[in-house]
């Protein structure tokens, strides 16, 4: 069933917006790695870059309007020339700061300080770790990506991160390996912090995000001849009572070259926010947006199987 049609058979109305809590950014797509669930498809290759004149315009949304948050991610959103600008200032706006991360970027060439960059400036690290064995991490990113990762962590951690302060938080995002759903995240939660902790190391929350069926891991799914089943599999997961935690609903995301979206997969499909609505930065209107009807599609049941991705 059509995802709209969907919704409409499990409340009255179209799915549209509460109120704008979030502004989520994606600086590019430019990334040291190439995960194979990635539905950006991002890689070292990929050169779409937010400019300094789009970064400016964020931060005059960020001065102009009541948002409380920016969620800043990519590709490696770090790898992005204008990144340290874009902390530097947004901080100067009294929000919340929040940066995707895959960890392993610390160790590129120049990226040495970003530990200290981060717990200078109080920013909420979300950090990809897609499961708390080794071999099944580099399975899923490459050789040595657990180590790094766990490196990263160790630096954080001695920084003071995930030591209880709401100043200095460490998150981690799980993804499943292949087509199927994760765990519930209280479950997964629980056994990656047991097994962390006899590394040494800790986190706040563990978050956990069913693959979307777009970008790099749709084309697996089309590969092993599996994109039916994993649709079958979201469409039956189908939870009505996740709607009104979607994500969507609280913030607006901000394409690389500021065009305006419902979340970072409509981002990727190239599907824009609802036409009433401006369509660029450089015209935003928070009323408007925080009004607007949500564009949705199929792949919308993998943020409302379950529980939800959260």
């Amino acid at each position: 069933m059509d995802f709209h049609e969907k919704i409409k058979s499990s409340q009255t109305h179209s799915l549209t917006s509460r109120e704008i809590r979030i502004l989520q950014v994606n600086l590019g797509y430019k990334c040291n790695m190439s995960c194979k669930h990635c539905h950006i498809a991002a890689g070292p290759h990929r050169t779409e870059e937010m400019s300094r004149k789009t970064v400016d315009m964020v931060l005059k949304v960020l001065r102009e309007n009541n948002i409380r948050t920016l969620d800043i991610t990519g590709g490696a959103p770090e790898l992005n020339a204008n990144f340290d600008y874009l902390v530097q200032n947004a901080k100067k706006t009294g929000c919340h700061l929040i940066v995707r991360t895959n960890l392993t970027v610390f160790f590129e060439e120049g990226m040495l300080y970003l530990s200290e960059f981060y717990a200078d400036h109080s920013v909420e690290v979300v950090a990809s770790l897609p499961y708390y064995r080794e071999n099944d991490v580099d399975r899923v990113r490459g050789t040595q990506t657990f180590e790094k990762s766990i490196r990263a962590i160790e630096t954080l951690n001695k920084l003071g991160y995930a030591n209880g302060s709401s100043d200095m938080k460490l998150n981690l995002v799980y993804n499943p390996a292949g087509a199927f759903l994760p765990a519930p995240q209280a479950t997964l939660e629980e056994y990656y912090k047991k097994t962390l902790s006899t590394l040494g190391i800790s986190f706040d929350k563990l978050y956990t995000f069913a693959n979307m069926p777009i970008g790099r891991f749709r084309d697996f799914l089309l590969r092993s001849k599996n994109l039916e089943n994993y649709m079958g599999t979201l469409m039956s997961a189908f939870n009505p009572a996740a709607l009104d935690g979607l994500m969507c609903r609280y913030l607006v995301s901000v394409g690389w070259d500021g065009m305006l979206y419902d979340c970072d997969f409509n981002q990727i499909l190239g599907l824009r926010v609802n036409n009433d609505c401006p369509q660029h930065i450089k015209n935003f209107d928070y009323q408007r947006l925080a009004e607007r009807e949500i564009i949705v599609g199929e792949h919308c049941y993998g943020c409302s199987a379950g529980q939800g991705s959260t």
